[in-house]
């Protein structure tokens, strides 16, 4: 989750099957040109082409000039996932709660993709590079201490994401923060 959530606008475009597909490839492998996202993400590049510049439009991409021709070459425009989870702002109505509720499990699905591919090659990793993987921690905090845990969290991830850069030993590691109460909702009212 990002540092600073996604304004309504953005959540609303992200909310959709490839332009959460192309954010997250952007993310994960660095700029790219419609028609190679597009052999990425087997889809054609028009497609491709109009969700970048939806995805433009709100700020999530941004082209960074350095196409040739009509070929435009793609980057993501900040380095946190905007999940949908957590939003800091005015309640948000019924469609942009679809839409987070919507990002919020397309995420979820992300993850288990990333998860379940971790887990069914792990073994070809050399032995020290398998210490990654699936953990949880179990805590007891107030609503007050959540925020502060998250926001720690947060400022650690932020310390390593350059951290290995010119390292060739060095590999790109995706980390996954969930933060869920276990005990039941408080009765309203």
């Amino acid at each position: 989750m990002p540092s600073h959530p996604p304004s309504a606008p953005a959540l609303r475009v992200l909310a959709h099957p490839l332009r959460s597909r192309l954010l997250a490839e952007l993310r994960v492998h660095g700029e790219a040109t419609a028609t190679a996202l597009a052999r990425a993400l087997e889809t054609n590049s028009g497609a491709t082409s109009y969700h970048l510049r939806r995805l433009a439009e709100v700020g999530l991409v941004e082209d960074t000039g350095g196409g040739v021709g009509r070929e435009r070459v793609w980057r993501a425009a900040q380095e946190g996932a905007p999940t949908g989870d957590g939003l800091e702002q005015e309640p948000l109505d019924e469609e942009d709660a679809q839409a987070a509720d919507w990002l919020a499990l397309d995420y979820l699905a992300h993850f288990h993709e990333r998860a379940q591919g971790w887990l069914g090659q792990r073994t070809r990793w050399p032995k020290e590079w398998q210490v990654a993987g699936l953990e949880d921690h179990l805590v007891q905090v107030t609503a007050e201490q959540l925020t502060a845990l998250r926001a720690e969290l947060s400022e650690v991830l932020g310390r390593y994401r350059r951290v290995g850069q010119g390292n060739p030993q060095a590999k790109r590691v995706v980390v996954y923060t969930c933060a869920l109460p276990l005990d039941q909702a408080p009765r309203s009212g």
